[in-house]
């Protein structure tokens, strides 16, 4: 317990690019809990290392208000990001049963990865449609995009808390 804490305390958010990928190339689990947090989802498995089968993070949603749905949140970082790795989060939402699939990297993602997002459709709700896959880059967050998700059930879940400071540091680890 005392050394999370200790590296919880050394932590310090990214509030540009370069320190995102510094973090990516340093620590690739905190970097995908750190962008997992940007789009307020839960950590998959309580922030085991490990296999997650695909799956780095959820998101809660009751899109009627009343069911509980959820949404899976895949974090890619590094420079080589491709369609494949947008079609094996398809895979991951239909084998879950999700409704939503979001797709985060760190680089900025291809032509062929958009159009396969666009192919794979909508989710309907009685309140309008969103895009069964999104992609969003790590740009995108510190721009303030989220995810496109009706009614996320915050009461469901604690999530992480968000790490700011007024400066940004250099890494310690």
């Amino acid at each position: 317990m005392m050394l999370f804490r200790e590296l919880s305390m050394r932590f310090t958010a990214p509030r540009k690019i370069s320190k995102a990928r510094d973090l990516d190339l340093r620590n690739k689990y905190q970097f995908q809990w750190w962008a997992v947090s940007r789009v307020n989802a839960v950590p998959f498995a309580g922030k085991k290392k490990g296999a997650d089968s695909g799956i780095d993070g959820l998101i809660y949603f009751k899109p009627e208000g009343k069911t509980t749905e959820k949404a899976i949140v895949a974090v890619k970082g590094g420079d080589n990001v491709n369609v494949a790795m947008v079609r094996d989060l398809a895979h991951v939402v239909d084998r879950e049963k999700a409704k939503i699939g979001v797709f985060i990297t760190l680089a900025e993602a291809t032509g062929p990865m958009r159009t396969e997002a666009v192919k794979a459709g909508f989710y309907e709700t009685l309140y309008g449609k969103y895009p069964k896959l999104q992609i969003l880059t790590v740009a995108d967050l510190f721009s303030g995009k989220q995810p496109s998700i009706p009614l996320v059930d915050t009461a469901s879940f604690k999530k992480a808390a968000r790490e700011y400071l007024d400066e940004q540091h250099d890494l310690p680890f």
